[in-house]
């Protein structure tokens, strides 16, 4: 009895011990302003010119505001598998927006996920990235936003899933995947290398999107890396060469997709489109080629594990490659070549095309049933799009069109099934 009252109380001391260590992760304060921004100060700029700038870079205007609505205003809807997010209303009014807010409660929410008062925030908000920025960099941006025009509108509630929607549920989650921490120059790389991590890592948060998350939300840290699935799109690995590496790239062709939304290696389209249009093509070109010299610099990583997916049988394959060449001849070799050459600049070739071939038909299947256009920038002010074919072809017509690009002229991926594209043909374009 001596010997099981001691396991008990042992049990217990160590049941306690965890919890408080997970507590103290998850609730912890990080101190850390150290340092100053590796974006040099344009003296040019004033304080306010450059808090615009930087609120552009970090594409802010993207998730808080809705197509038609004020600006900064809110109400974006984000769909994952935890529910819908909306975002809040960050304009200047004292109610229902950020009025009220220090420049250390800004500080907070963007270093530490906390909104004024403490409420832990989920981190559907990039602060998993913007943790990365300094404070003086948080500071422009908290003094930029300040000169907006308020706009009185109460944030709407997020629709979550259980146990998502306890909030306090997001102290064991931060305990596991968030580590607060303002980046650190790293001496043995260039400025300009410096400058671009400091811009993908933190304020453009490009991991946001382009890292796979596990079951928890958390970002997946595995040897064989995988994208991540955003607002119903696929965001390609930034490491591995089938998939978005551009470390074999030549710089102008970085800088030209990311600043103008198309170059001679590839097209945005989808949410990208959108973060070039709103964002990147308004970052300098000193930034933007930071950033092309850090992407070039990430380590070449493997194919992502390809998912598993319903087999097709050789007689259905067969099918299917007829199928689709009829279609394909019918609508799509008028734009994209007989033998998906393309036809520039009106349509991009097919064959060889990493964005039809990798192993996810996610953005392939979105694009041929809904269409799309690469951004409008100044250096792609007309740009020409891709009509919607959702009108016009069954589910099973849509697959075998693409299981037929994926299977010609050199291409070798896997048949596409009327079963994914099903999948992916409802909710919101992104």
């Amino acid at each position: 009895m001596i010997i099981i009252r001691k396991l008990s109380f042992g049990l217990l001391a160590l049941a306690a011990v965890a919890v408080t260590l997970l507590l103290w992760r998850g609730l912890r304060h990080d101190h850390d302003v150290a340092g100053s921004s590796p974006l040099p100060i344009d003296t040019t700029q004033t304080p306010l010119e450059r808090g615009r700038y930087l609120t552009q870079l970090g594409d802010c205007m993207a998730c808080h505001t809705v197509q038609g609505s004020a600006a900064y205003s809110g109400g974006r809807m984000i769909t994952t598998p935890f529910g819908r997010f909306y975002s809040p209303n960050i304009t200047p009014d004292d109610d229902t927006g950020i009025g009220r807010w220090s420049a250390d409660d800004f500080w907070g929410a963007l270093h530490e996920g906390r909104a004024k008062g403490g409420k832990l925030l989920y981190p559907v908000f990039p602060y998993t990235n913007y943790t990365r920025m300094t404070r003086d960099d948080s500071d422009a941006i908290y003094a930029y936003l300040r000169t907006i025009a308020p706009v009185k509108q109460a944030s709407r509630e997020h629709d979550l899933k259980w146990p998502v929607s306890w909030r306090v549920s997001l102290i064991g989650w931060r305990a596991l995947f968030f580590e607060p921490a303002v980046f650190k120059p790293q001496a043995d790389r260039s400025a300009a290398w410096n400058r671009g991590a400091y811009l993908v890592q933190g304020l453009a948060h490009c991991s946001a999107c382009h890292e796979a998350r596990n079951a928890l939300g958390g970002v997946q840290t595995r040897d064989n890396p995988a994208g991540g699935l955003v607002l119903d799109w696929y965001a390609p690995v930034l490491s591995a060469a089938v998939e978005a590496g551009v470390q074999d790239w030549p710089q102008a062709d970085i800088v030209a997709l990311l600043s103008v939304g198309k170059s001679a290696r590839g097209s945005a389209l989808g949410p990208m489109a959108e973060v070039i249009y709103e964002s990147l093509q308004h970052g300098s070109d000193e930034d933007i080629a930071a950033m092309a010299t850090y992407l070039q610099s990430l380590p070449v990583t493997a194919k992502p594990e390809p998912e598993a997916q319903p087999r097709v049988l050789p007689n259905d394959l067969l099918r299917a490659r007829a199928n689709g060449a009829s279609l394909y001849a019918k609508n799509c070799a008028q734009c994209h070549g007989d033998d998906g050459e393309g036809r520039a600049p009106a349509a991009p070739a097919l064959a060889g095309n990493r964005a039809v071939t990798m192993d996810s038909a996610v953005n392939p299947i979105r694009i041929v049933l809904f269409g799309g256009y690469t951004p409008g920038t100044a250096g792609n002010p007309r740009p020409f799009g891709m009509p919607p074919f959702s009108a016009a072809m069954s589910k099973q017509d849509v697959a075998d069109v693409l299981s037929y690009v994926r299977m010609s002229w050199g291409n070798q991926a896997r048949a596409v099934t009327a079963v994914e594209v099903e999948r992916l043909s409802g909710g919101p374009l992104w």
